[in-house]
């Protein structure tokens, strides 16, 4: 009878821990289907490895999960870069 004693020593916390992990387990908010329905990347509506939603997201998630309507904001414009000018001749080596 002792091996039993031991066995429930170890499965009664194992059942619990289970049961802990199946109850407190969420769903993600995100999926396949639209991806699939919008045609967009993953991240139009996130940034990049993280679930919260950019400005897209925001307006999928306000607009009954469409993207009817939604243009971006236009992206600032980087100033010109203005060519390197060549290092100023020096005298001639001899």
């Amino acid at each position: 009878m002792p091996a039993r004693t031991n066995s429930v020593r170890w499965l009664a916390p194992l059942g619990i821990l289970a049961a802990g992990l199946v109850l407190s387990s969420q769903t993600s908010p995100a999926k396949p289907d639209y991806t699939r329905r919008t045609s967009k990347d993953c991240e139009f509506c996130h940034p990049p490895n993280s679930r919260s939603l950019n400005d897209a997201g925001r307006y999928y998630q306000e607009h009954k999960n469409s993207l009817v309507g939604y243009k971006p904001a236009p992206k600032a414009e980087k100033p010109a870069q203005t060519p390197q000018s060549a290092p100023p001749a020096s005298a001639k080596s001899k």
